[in-house]
C-alpha cells in the first residue's frame, strides 16, 4: 500500500456498515447492532450489557463472568455511596440548624468541643474531623481560625511542617495516615472453588465415583481403582491449573489497582515544596493546590485565589463551589475546577468522607471488553456445535452399545450382561461424551482476553503507561489517528529562555540585566514574581535556588532570578488583590497587585501575539512610556514570527497602571474582570522546548503502520509548523498551507459538515483550544477513525472523554485530565504512545493466535471422534486423553500464545477494524489445512492402524490399545508443532524470536516431558501403553510435516472479502431473488 496515499487512514469508515448492523450517532459512535456480541468500547449501556450475557453459553458463570462488570454490586455500590452522602448530608443540615437556633438565643454562645490533646498537639483527631465533616465555621473561629488551628497542630502556615521521619510518625499516631482499610482480595481457594463449578467437570466427577465403585466392586481395590481414579485425578489437574493461572492474573489486577490510587502530588514542608504519595500526607501538612488538582484529604483553605471545587464526588450534585476565607472547608475526593491556592490538612484518611466511601466499597475489577464479549460469542458458536456433536456422539454410542453393534467384542448381551456391566459401559460412554463438551466449549476463549491483558497491562507498565481501561488496550490497536499535544510529548518539557527581547531591545544575552533601567526591571521582576504559580526555595545556607511549578513557570522564574530577582522580596513589596488564573482559551493569565497608597498594578502574562494585541503603549529600556504605532506593533510581530520559525515559545509580559479606588470591594472582587485593555508591553521572551530525541522515528513508525500523527497546539503556527517539520508530521514547508496546517479559531468558524470535510486533512492546529481538540475528536469520529488523544489539563477532560481512546500525561497531567482518561503516559513522551499502539494491536494479535490453535483442536478432535463412534462405536480418544488434549488447548495454549510479546510486524500492517471478523480468511486457510491434515491422518490411523503399525501378529485387545495411544501420541505432538505455526500466522519463518519467549518455550517443554511421562509411565491411568522407539519417532514424523504444511499453506493467497460477508452476501441475493420471483408473478384473476 502507498504510504503518501490519502487513503490510507480511512479504513475504518465502511467498518460499520459492512457489518450490517448498526447505525451512527451524531459523535461516531455505533448506536445498535443485531448482534448481541457486540458491545461500543466506551460507556456501554447496562441493556447491551445484559443482553450479551443472556445470550452466552456458558459452563461455569462464575469463572466465566468474574472479569466482566458485577451489574448486581454496581447497583449495591451506588446504593451506598447515596447513603453516605445524604448521611453527610443530614449531618450538615443538622448542625446547621442547631447553629442557627443558638445565634437566636439570647445570650447563647456557641457550644465548641474542647480541644483534647492528642499526641502532644493540642487538638485530638475527633475534634477535626468533626469540624471538617460539619463544615463548622463557628467552631474554626473559637480555635482562632486558621491561624489558631495551625498553632494548635504546630504548623507553620508559611514553612509547613518540618517533615522529618520522626515527625511524620508522630503526626500519623496521632491523626491516622491517609489510607483506608481495603476489602482483600480473592484468595487461592475461592479461585479453587470457582474452578470447581464448572457444570462438565462436576459431571465427570460424578462418573468417575460410580466407575471408581464399580471397578472396586468387580476387580477389587488393587485394579478396579484405575479407571475412576484416573479420571478424577485428570479432573482435579484441570481444576488446579485453572485455579492457578487464574489467581495469578487477578495478583496483577490488584498491584495494576494499587498503582492507579498512588496519585504524586506536592506538599509544603520546611518551606520547600517537594513530591510525595498520597498516602504519605499526614494531618498539618500545606498542600498547594491548582486548576486539576484532586485535594487530597480534608482540609481548610489558607488562601486561595479565585478558587472553585467541584464537590459532585462527595455531593452527588454537579455544582461547582467557591472556596473562600468564609467558606473554607475542603472535601477529599474533589476535584479543583478553577484558581489556586494552599489548604490545611485536617483530616485523613478514614476520618474524612472520601474515605468512608471508598472503605465502604470494593475496588472492581470487573469490566468487560468488545474483544472479550465478542470471544464469548464465539465460544458460543463453538459450544453449541461441540454440544450438538457430544449428544450425537452419546446417541449413536448408547444405541450401538445396548443392540450390541460395536466393533470387536460385543459388550452388551440381553440377558446375559449384568446390570453393573451394563451400568459401567454407560457410564464410560457418558463419560466421554461429556469429555467431548468439555472440549468443545472453548470456557477459556473469552478468559484468554483477561490473560493477554492483564500480561500486557503489566508489561506497559514497564513501557511507562498505566492503563486505567482494560477496553483502551485492545482498541488502541485499532487506532487511525492520534491527536497530540506538542509541549512535554512531542517534545523535551525542558524549557529555557534562550532569546529575550525587553524595553524594546534584544539583550545580548537572555539574562544580563545591564542594558535595562531600574524602573523596567523592577516593574518586570514584580510581574514575574507574582503572576505564577510556580516558587522559589532559596535555601538559609546559600546554595542554588529550587524552582518548582509548571515547566514553562519554571523557565520564567529561573530566567527572573539570573536576572537579579529575590522572589521572597519581590512578592513582599507588593499584595495580591485579584487573580485571574492562566486561561487556556484565552492563552494568558493576570493578577492585580497592590503596590502602595493608590497605586495598583495589573500584569499580564500569556500567548505573546495575544498580549500584544491588547498593547497601546511599550515601555523602552530606559523606563520610558512610548506610543504603540503601527511600526512598532509589526516590529514585534516580526519579531515574534522569527522566534516562532526556529521553533521558540513566545511569551510576553505587559502591565496597566491602575487606580485603588477603581477596584471593587472585597465582596464584589470575586466577579471582578482585570482590565486587559491599553496596556504598556514590557517585554517578549522565546523559550526553548527541545523536540523528544527519536520522536522523528516514532511518528514515521506510526505513518507506516497506518496511523495519522496530528499535532494540536496552543502555541502559534509559526513555532507549531516548525516543531512539525523536525518531527516528521510536516514533510516538507510547501506543505505547510490551510488546511494541512490551520488555526483553532478558524476551524470551530466552519460549519459542522465543513469541518468533517477537513479534518482528515489537518495535520496541525495551532493557537487551539481545549474545545477546539474537542471539536476535531468529533469531526474525525463521525468520518469513521478511531482517535486517540493526548492531554493533561483540566479543559482536555472533555476531548480524553470523546475520544476512542483518552491518553493522559502523568507528569504534566493534572487529576481531572487523568480521571477522564483511559491510558496514562507516565513519562509524557510521545514514543511511549506508539508503544501503546504496539501492545493493542499485540493484544488483538495474540487473541486470534490462540483462537486459531483452539479451533484446529476443536475441529480435529470432533471429527475425529464422531466419525470413530459412527462407524465403529467406540472412541479412540478416552476421557482421561480428552482432559489432557482440553489442558494443552485451553489454559496451556493461553499461557503460552496470549503472552507473545509485541513484533515490529505489527507496526508494517495497518490498523485492526474495529467491526472486522475474529476469524480472518487467513486464519480459516491455516485452520482448514492443519485440521484436514489432523483429521486425515488420524482417521487412516483408526481404520488401518493396525495393518500400517504391523500389529496383526498382536492380540485384538493390545492391538487396539497400541493403535490408540499412537493416535493419542500423534495427536498431541500434532498440536504441539501446531503451536509454533499459530505464533506466526502469515509469516513462513515460525521460529523468529521464539526462543526470546521463555513462557512459550517453558510450557512446550513441560507438555512434552509430560505427555512422555503419560504415555511411558502412566498407562494404566490413562488406559494407554508403552510405545517404542520407532512409534514415538513415527509420532514425531507426521506431526513435524505441520510446519512444512504451513509454509506452504502461507503461500495460497485468500480472497479479501471475508468468508461471513460473502455467505452474507449470497444470502441477500437468495433473498432478492425470491423477492423478485415474488413481485413478477401474474395477479389472480379472481381477485
Amino acid at each position: 500500500m502507498d504510504l503518501a496515499s490519502p487513503n490510507r487512514y480511512h479504513r475504518h469508515r465502511d467498518e460499520v456498515t459492512r457489518s450490517g448492523g448498526g447505525s451512527i450517532r451524531d459523535d461516531g459512535e455505533i448506536l445498535d447492532s443485531d448482534d448481541a456480541f457486540d458491545i461500543p468500547p466506551k460507556n456501554a449501556p447496562i441493556e447491551r450489557l445484559r443482553r450479551w450475557r443472556q445470550a452466552a453459553l456458558v459452563l461455569n458463570a462464575s469463572r466465566r463472568f468474574r472479569y466482566t462488570l458485577d451489574l448486581k454490586r454496581e447497583e449495591e455500590k451506588e446504593q451506598i455511596r447515596r447513603k453516605i452522602r445524604s448521611h453527610a448530608q443530614v449531618i450538615r443540615a443538622a448542625f446547621l440548624f442547631k447553629e442557627a437556633a443558638e445565634r437566636e438565643a439570647p445570650g447563647g454562645s456557641p457550644n465548641v468541643v474542647p480541644a483534647l490533646p492528642s499526641g502532644g498537639y493540642g487538638i485530638g483527631a475527633e475534634q477535626l474531623t468533626a469540624l471538617t465533616r460539619d463544615h463548622d465555621f463557628s467552631a474554626l473561629q473559637e480555635y482562632g481560625g486558621v491561624k489558631g488551628l495551625s498553632n494548635l497542630l504546630k504548623t507553620n502556615l508559611d514553612k509547613g511542617i518540618l517533615g522529618d521521619d520522626m515527625e511524620l510518625l508522630r503526626r500519623r499516631n496521632a491523626f491516622g495516615a491517609n489510607t483506608y482499610p481495603q476489602k482483600k482480595g480473592r484468595s487461592f481457594l475461592v479461585f479453587l472453588w470457582e474452578a470447581c463449578q464448572d457444570l462438565t467437570l462436576i459431571i465427570l466427577i460424578i462418573a468417575a465415583v460410580i466407575s471408581l465403585v464399580l471397578g472396586i466392586k468387580t476387580e477389587g481395590i488393587k485394579e478396579g481403582w484405575y479407571d475412576g481414579g484416573s479420571i478424577a485425578f485428570a479432573v482435579i489437574l484441570v481444576i488446579l491449573v485453572t485455579a492457578i493461572s487464574d489467581y495469578k492474573q487477578s495478583l496483577q489486577f490488584q498491584n495494576l489497582n494499587e498503582e492507579k490510587r498512588n496519585i504524586h502530588l506536592e506538599v509544603i514542608r520546611g518551606g520547600r515544596r517537594v513530591e510525595v504519595s498520597i498516602f504519605d500526607i499526614v494531618v498539618g501538612d500545606l498542600v498547594p493546590l491548582k486548576i486539576g488538582d484532586q485535594v487530597p484529604a480534608d482540609g481548610i483553605l489558607i488562601a486561595g485565589h479565585s478558587l472553585a471545587v467541584d464537590e459532585s464526588s462527595m455531593t452527588g450534585e454537579s455544582k461547582i463551589v467557591h472556596k473562600d476565607q468564609k467558606a473554607p472547608f475542603l472535601m477529599s475526593g474533589c476535584k479543583v475546577a478553577d484558581g489556586y491556592g494552599t489548604m490545611l490538612v485536617t483530616a485523613v484518611g478514614i476520618n474524612t468522607e472520601w474515605g468512608l466511601l471508598m472503605a465502604s466499597i470494593s475496588e472492581d475489577n470487573g469490566e468487560e471488553t468488545p474483544l472479550q464479549v465478542r470471544l464469548n460469542g464465539v465460544a458460543t458458536l463453538i459450544g453449541i456445535v461441540g454440544l450438538s456433536v457430544a449428544v450425537l456422539v452419546l446417541v449413536v454410542l448408547m444405541v450401538r452399545y445396548f443392540t450390541g453393534h460395536t466393533s470387536g467384542s460385543v459388550q452388551f448381551i440381553k440377558g446375559h450382561t449384568s446390570a453393573k456391566d451394563a451400568i459401567d459401559g454407560a457410564v464410560k460412554i457418558l463419560t466421554v461424551a461429556v469429555t467431548i463438551v468439555v472440549v468443545a466449549v472453548p470456557e477459556g476463549l473469552p478468559l484468554a482476553v483477561t490473560l493477554t491483558l492483564a500480561y500486557s497491562m503489566r508489561k506497559m507498565m514497564a513501557d511507562k503507561a498505566l492503563v486505567r481501561r482494560l477496553s483502551a488496550c485492545e482498541t488502541m490497536g485499532s487506532a487511525t489517528t492520534i491527536c497530540s499535544d506538542k509541549t512535554g510529548t512531542l517534545t523535551l518539557n525542558q524549557m529555557t529562555v534562550v532569546e529575550a527581547h525587553v524595553g524594546g531591545i534584544k539583550l545580548a544575552v537572555p539574562d544580563n540585566a545591564e542594558q535595562l533601567s531600574a524602573s523596567i526591571h523592577s516593574l518586570l521582576m514584580e510581574g514575574i514574581a507574582q503572576n505564577t504559580t510556580g516558587n522559589v526555595y532559596e535555601p538559609e545556607n546559600g546554595g542554588s535556588p529550587e524552582i518548582t511549578g509548571s515547566p514553562t513557570e519554571r523557565a520564567i522564574l529561573s530566567w527572573g532570578v539570573k536576572l537579579g530577582m529575590k522572589f521572597v522580596d519581590a512578592r513582599s513589596r507588593s499584595t495580591i488583590i485579584h487573580v485571574f488564573p492562566f486561561n487556556s482559551e484565552k492563552k494568558r493569565g493576570g493578577v492585580a497587585v497592590h503596590v502602595d497608597g493608590d497605586e495598583v498594578h495589573v500584569h499580564w502574562k500569556g500567548a505573546a501575539e495575544i498580549v500584544l494585541a491588547s498593547c497601546t503603549s511599550w515601555m523602552n529600556s530606559n523606563g520610558e512610556l512610548q506610543e504603540m504605532t503601527p511600526n512598532q506593533m509589526d516590529t514585534f510581530k516580526k519579531q515574534i514570527e522569527e522566534m516562532a520559525a526556529i521553533s521558540l515559545r513566545c511569551v510576553a509580559f505587559a502591565y496597566k497602571l491602575y487606580k485603588m479606588e477603581n477596584v471593587p470591594s472585597e465582596e464584589e472582587r470575586d466577579g471582578w474582570a482585570l482590565p486587559e485593555n491599553d496596556l504598556v508591553l514590557l517585554g517578549i521572551v522565546g523559550i526553548k522546548d527541545p523536540c523528544r530525541p527519536g520522536v522523528r522515528d516514532a511518528v514515521d513508525l506510526c505513518t507506516n503502520a497506518g496511523v495519522k500523527v496530528r499535532m494540536v497546539t496552543g502555541d502559534n503556527l509559526q513555532t507549531a509548523k516548525a516543531i512539525a517539520l523536525e518531527c516528521g508530521i510536516l514533510y516538507s514547508k510547501e506543505e505547510a498551507i490551510e488546511p494541512t496546517i490551520i488555526e483553532g479559531k478558524v476551524f470551530r468558524a466552519y460549519s459542522e459538515k465543513a469541518r468533517e470535510d477537513i479534518a482528515e486533512k489537518i495535520a496541525v492546529m495551532g493557537r487551539s483550544s481545549p474545545n477546539d481538540k474537542l471539536l476535531l475528536v468529533q469531526a474525525l469520529r463521525r468520518k469513521g477513525h478511531v482517535v486517540a488523544v493526548t492531554g493533561d489539563g483540566t479543559n482536555d477532560a472533555p476531548a480524553l472523554h470523546e475520544a476512542d481512546i483518552g491518553l493522559a500525561m502523568g507528569i504534566q497531567g493534572t487529576e481531572v485530565a487523568k480521571e477522564s482518561s483511559d491510558i496514562i503516559i507516565l513519562d509524557d513522551n510521545f514514543a511511549s504512545v506508539v508503544k501503546v499502539v504496539r501492545w493493542g494491536r499485540s493484544v488483538y494479535a495474540n487473541i486470534q493466535k490462540f483462537i486459531q490453535f483452539q479451533l484446529t483442536v476443536n475441529i480435529a478432535a470432533l471429527v475425529i471422534n464422531v466419525v470413530a463412534a459412527v462407524s465403529s462405536g467406540e472412541v479412540p480418544l478416552n476421557a482421561v486423553e480428552l482432559l489432557w488434549v482440553n489442558l494443552i488447548m485451553d489454559t496451556l495454549g493461553a499461557l503460552a500464545l496470549a503472552t507473545e510479546p509485541p513484533t515490529d510486524h505489527l507496526m508494517k500492517r495497518p490498523p485492526v477494524g474495529r467491526r472486522e471478523p475474529l476469524i480472518t480468511n487467513v486464519m480459516w486457510r491455516n485452520v482448514f489445512l492443519q485440521a484436514v491434515y489432523q483429521v486425515v491422518i488420524l482417521l487412516i490411523l483408526n481404520f488401518g492402524g493396525k495393518s500400517l503399525l504391523r500389529l496383526k501378529n498382536d492380540t485384538s485387545e493390545h492391538a487396539d490399545k497400541v493403535k490408540n495411544t499412537f493416535i493419542f501420541n500423534t495427536f498431541v505432538f500434532c498440536q504441539l508443532f501446531n503451536e509454533f505455526n499459530a505464533r506466526k500466522p502469515d509469516e513462513i519463518n515460525v521460529f523468529k524470536r521464539v526462543t526470546k519467549n521463555h513462557l512459550f518455550m517453558g510450557i512446550i517443554a513441560m507438555t512434552v516431558i509430560l505427555q512422555i511421562l503419560i504415555i511411558e509411565f502412566l498407562e494404566k491411568f490413562t488406559s494407554t501403553v508403552r510405545l517404542n522407539w520407532k512409534l514415538w519417532l513415527a509420532s514425531v514424523g507426521i506431526a513435524i510435516l505441520s510446519w512444512p504444511l504451513a509454509a506452504i499453506g502461507k503461500i495460497i493467497p485468500v480472497p479479501h472479502i471475508p468468508i461471513e460477508e460473502y455467505f452474507r452476501r449470497c444470502f441477500r441475493k437468495q433473498s432478492r431473488r425470491r423477492q423478485g420471483d415474488g413481485s413478477h408473478r401474474p395477479a389472480d384473476s379472481s381477485l
